[in-house]
């Protein structure tokens, strides 16, 4: 995992998908890993194995691909949006910015964080999203 990646910033679109699957996951917490490319997130990737309950959402690392994540993602079941201990040991091991997506998942009910739990600016970008990876 690479983890001197400058993100500049999320595609709007990406944002949406994260804030859509934490709310058809709801009650139970949504986790993955960002990608981006060329400093802009755009992926969200779901590893094998994750359990999710309403308590939380465990992401075997184990079973990442050979990929470049620059972050993790996910979501909280109430509207508390602030990193607890746990995901702090995550955001040490999975790159430099955090996205938690609070209840009820809607635009302003999200923030990102660095990998140490402080909060960081995350600009929404409207950029056009190419599925090249699609086969």
């Amino acid at each position: 995992m690479k983890k001197n990646i400058e993100v500049k910033g999320i595609a709007r679109e990406t944002l949406g998908f994260i804030l859509e699957v934490s709310r058809s996951t709801y009650p139970n917490e949504f986790a993955g890993l960002l990608e981006a490319k060329d400093g802009i997130i755009t992926d969200v990737l779901i590893l094998p194995g994750t359990e999710s309950s309403e308590i939380n959402a465990v992401l075997k690392l184990f079973m990442m691909p050979n990929i470049s994540a620059v972050g993790s993602v996910h979501s909280h079941p109430s509207s508390a949006i602030r990193p607890s201990k746990a995901d702090l040991r995550l955001f040490s091991k999975t790159g430099t910015r955090h996205i938690i997506a609070g209840h009820p998942y809607g635009s302003n009910n999200w923030k990102c964080y660095d990998g140490s739990g402080n909060p960081v600016e995350l600009p929404v970008l409207d950029v056009e999203i190419e599925d090249d990876d699609i086969l």
